[in-house]
Order: C-alpha cells, then structure tokens, then sequence
C-alpha cells in the first residue's frame, strides 16, 4: 500500500490539476453518502468534532477520510485538523493508499474555492484579501492564482504577529504584493474577491463595506453555530454553495439566515453541481456580488486521493 507524507501529498496534488480533478467528479458525480458529524466534548476548551466521510466511484476508486478538527489546538500550536485518507480499489476491495488527510482536506478546500472563483469571480479580479491565518490561507493563495491573475494579496488575521509570518511566506513564494491590514473593514471594500477561513462564531465580512463585483469566498464557519458573514452580505450578494445538501443544513453562514426568514433556500442560485455541469452560467454582470458558501464534501477528498495515488504511483 502507498503511504504519502504531508510533503508527498503535497506535490502530488498541483492546484491547476487538483483543480480541473475536482471540476471533472462535480460533473461526472460518484456515490456520497452522508457524512457522519460527531461533535466530541472537551474539558476546559471548545468542543471538537469528528467526521467520517466516504465516497465512491462504483467499480473504480472507494475512500473515507477520518477528520479531527480540534478548535483548542490554536492554544497547543498545533493544526486544527488532523486526518488521514484510505484510498481503495472499488473493483476488488484492496487497500490502495494511505493519504495526509490534512494536506489533502487543505489543498482540497483551496481548490474547491478556486473552482467556483472561475465561475464566480471577475475575470480581471487581481486583488486578493485572505481573512485568516491558518493552514488554508497560503493554499487559497495559491489556488485563486491558478484560475485569477492575483497581483496584490492583503492578510488579515486576530494575531497580528500569525498575520505578518504569512504575508513573510506568502511574498517569498509567490509573485505578488502582500500588505498585512490592520482593520479588517478598512479593507474590505477593496478587495476583487476575500477569501476567509476561520473558525468565527461572529460575521466577520459586513455586506455594506464589499464593493460592487467582488467575489466572497467562506471557507470556515463549517457548523450551523458558525458563521463569517453578516445578514446584509446575504441579502446583497447572488448565493452560491459548494453542495445544497451539505450547505442548507450546515454552513452557519447560511443555515442561520434561512431559519432566521432573511433568505429562503430557493435563493441559492446554484452549487458546484450545476455551475461544472454548464445548468448555472456563474457569474451574470460585472457588478454583482457573488457569494461562495463551501462545507466540503466528500467527492472533493476522493478527487484529490485518486489524483494523488496516480501521480505518485508514476
């Protein structure tokens, strides 16, 4: 059996065709069943959360990913999650790889969120603000760069210290301009398309501050008691979802706007089902505000394991 390391995972899965992986089982489909959500109690700090979530292409490629997503980590100085892939034939039952769930579930989301950014988004958005510090803010850099020509990155984070380190790895890496914002709503209205990933319990983005033809991307906020974004952003802005199924009953950031009546679920214009399989156009004019809502589903992990295991197994 293959194992890959956090580093092997890595640089087998290249945003440009993790991306395009993930664009081809939204449109082809495979067998999701629903995932299983464990809320785990613990002393003294936020609750952690397990998550069991398999999928399969009937006669080709089974999987499930084991998720741990530890809030009090941030306390420790370790990640927030903490995962592990099992790839297997779906023809004959054989333990195929053993994958870095976190690599994995990282690159995945930033490439989830790059793929509805090619919808999404405005063609000539070059402004970028990442709202968050953590493990997925350097990969949605480096996966809105693959479908967006990003010139200018702006960091925001609570800890102005974890905000400076990034925006040090992020001009290192890659050919862009990087500021580090001292006020988030001084610089929202600025941004082509804000980028947050974080685990906020309060909105963080305020509608009335993002500017016409921006692109809004929420990656965090994946409970029902979560959420990064405001009512007036909701109201505002043309809502999409990485999945209806998974979104409606999940994502704060829209599960506490449908039960609170400010929107209803048939305002969802569309999900990534639709947008890859051509029903949904993306994007209708250059002034909308598009609004972006994933919780990850359990497609993109199988996606992202059989990219891995082919191109290591080359």
């Amino acid at each position: 059996m293959l194992l890959l390391s956090e580093d092997q995972t890595r640089h087998a899965l290249p945003f440009p065709a993790l991306i395009d992986a993930l664009e081809e089982i939204f449109r082809s489909g495979c067998v999701m069943p629903t995932r299983h959500h464990h809320d785990m109690e613990m002393s003294g700090e936020p609750d952690a959360t397990m998550l069991l979530m398999p999928a399969w292409v009937p006669g080709e490629y089974a999987g499930v990913k084991v998720v741990n997503v530890m809030p009090g980590n941030s306390a420790r100085g370790l990640p927030a999650v903490a995962a592990q892939y099992l790839l297997s034939s779906a023809k004959t039952g054989e333990m195929l790889a053993l994958i870095d769930g976190g690599e994995l579930t990282a690159r995945r989301t930033a490439a989830a969120s790059a793929l509805a950014a090619k919808y999404l988004a405005r063609e000539d958005a070059g402004h970028l603000l990442i709202v968050g510090t953590g493990r997925l803010a350097p990969n949605l850099v480096a996966a809105h760069m693959a479908v967006r020509p990003i010139k200018q990155v702006t960091i925001w984070g609570r800890s102005k210290e974890k905000a400076a380190d990034l925006a040090r790895h992020v001009g290192a890496t890659y050919p862009v301009s990087v500021t580090v914002a001292g006020h988030l709503e001084d610089v929202l209205g600025k941004a082509d398309i804000i980028s947050a990933a974080t685990l906020s319990n309060e909105p963080l983005i305020k509608g009335a501050l993002v500017k016409p033809g921006a692109h809004v991307d929420l990656v965090g906020a994946f409970k029902p008691s979560m959420r990064e974004s405001d009512d007036d952003l909701v109201q505002r802005a043309d809502l999409y979802v990485d999945t209806r199924d998974g979104c409606l009953v999940e994502g704060g950031d829209v599960v506490q706007p449908l039960q609170a009546g400010v929107i209803r679920a048939e305002d969802v214009k569309a999900d990534l089902y639709d947008l890859c399989r051509g029903t949904h156009p993306g994007r209708q004019s250059d002034d909308a505000v598009t609004f972006f809502k994933s919780v990850g589903a359990a497609l993109e992990d199988l996606a992202g394991a059989m990219l891995a295991y082919k191109t290591a197994s080359k």
